[in-house]
């Protein structure tokens, strides 16, 4: 899962990417509005962590553009601004929820868990597919109710996969969406289709009732084996 921070102050910025990657996040920073616009406009993110006030902007205004351009991730405002106005306009240009500065790392990892949670699964706390089932807050995964081990990027993909059940996923979106922007400057995608290759072979021995479809020159799809 992916996340962007867009935050001036450097060492709340530090120390909130520093959480989340522990968290096992994928993590992108913007410091400015400029940069901030430029990553939403060319990038989607599971949530969006946007400090209200930026050196060369509203993060109000920010937030407003995200939602004309028609996108849906996630946004938590967090800001030093404690009136009710600023709470309650952020709510009204669709903000998922608002934090006020100071706040504890681990109140800041619960809502991020939450606004991403209502989106992916309707609010349920794992996500089952079929006999597959995903815990995101342990990241454990278990096939007709026994473990699954997985590496992380294993995980990651069928996780984003498991929330998406019998849609076509874009390649390309899906590589980004887990491994962040920098995949622009890779060669070629040789090294996701090891990682799909030892997923399915992963869950073939599990037993599991899911498979994962390649749909060629598109993407993936997971779909009930049923469903030929």
């Amino acid at each position: 899962m992916k996340i962007l921070i867009v935050e001036d102050a450097p060492e709340l910025m530090e120390l909130i990417r520093e959480t989340l990657l522990r968290e096992r996040y994928i993590v992108e920073e913007a410091t400015t509005y400029r940069k901030a616009l430029d990553k939403i406009s060319g990038y989607d993110y599971d949530c969006i962590l946007l400090d209200l006030m930026l050196p060369d902007g509203d993060g109000l205004s920010l937030l407003e553009r995200l939602r004309q351009m028609g996108k849906r991730d996630s946004v938590i405002c967090i800001s030093a601004r404690g009136a009710v106005e600023d709470r309650v306009r952020g709510l009204e240009l669709g903000a998922d929820d608002y934090l006020a500065k100071p706040f504890h790392l681990s109140e800041l990892l619960a809502r991020i868990r939450s606004v991403i949670r209502r989106k992916q699964s309707d609010g349920a706390r794992y996500i089952e597919v079929g006999n597959l089932r995903i815990d995101p807050d342990s990241f454990e995964v278990f096939v007709a109710q026994r473990p699954l081990e997985l590496s992380r990027k294993e995980y990651d993909l069928l996780h984003y996969l498991a929330a998406r059940p019998e849609r076509l996923i874009n390649k390309s979106t899906m590589v980004e969406a887990i491994w962040g922007d920098y995949i622009d400057q890779a060669d070629n995608f040789d090294f996701v289709y090891a990682q799909i290759k030892n997923l399915r072979k992963k869950l073939k021995e599990a037993a599991c009732d899911l498979e994962i479809k390649s749909v060629y020159g598109v993407g993936y799809k997971l779909i009930h084996l049923s469903h030929g």
